[in-house]
């Protein structure tokens, strides 16, 4: 098993951070962007794209500013890998600002930014931030 890179991204997004937080912390609000389908029971969370499903954990969440997920997968490794959605609004502009924070192995760094890429897109088109 190789040793995953973590790497962060962000976005401006023209939203409040109470309407982004929305999305990021409800399953209904993130299957209208980030998958076809989400479900939650408590802290589990499952996550359906064309069919396949991925679980994940809640480990944890601040109301309007940030929302972190680890996949079971990489917690039945052991392994300390998670992916972290946080709001951050710049004290002088006001500009809200999404930031990601992901792991993929260095193979796949480029893969999974475009798939932040087109899910942040999803995203905005649907909070009409675009």
């Amino acid at each position: 098993m190789s040793d995953k890179i973590k790497y962060e991204m962000e976005f401006v997004i023209r939203a409040s951070p109470n309407l982004l937080y929305q999305y990021m912390a409800t399953p209904s609000g993130m299957s209208e962007w980030f998958a076809d389908n989400v479900n939650s029971r408590g802290e589990l969370y499952t996550f359906i794209w064309d069919g396949s499903e991925e679980q994940a954990k809640l480990i944890t969440k601040k109301s309007n500013e940030r929302i972190r997920f680890r996949w079971l997968e990489d917690e039945e490794d052991g392994e300390d890998y998670y992916f972290e959605l946080r709001i951050q609004v710049d004290e002088i502009t006001k500009d809200v600002s999404l930031i990601i924070t992901d792991y993929a192995e260095e193979d796949e760094v480029d893969e999974g930014k475009m798939f932040w890429d087109n899910q942040i897109s999803e995203l905005k088109h649907v909070i009409g931030s675009v």
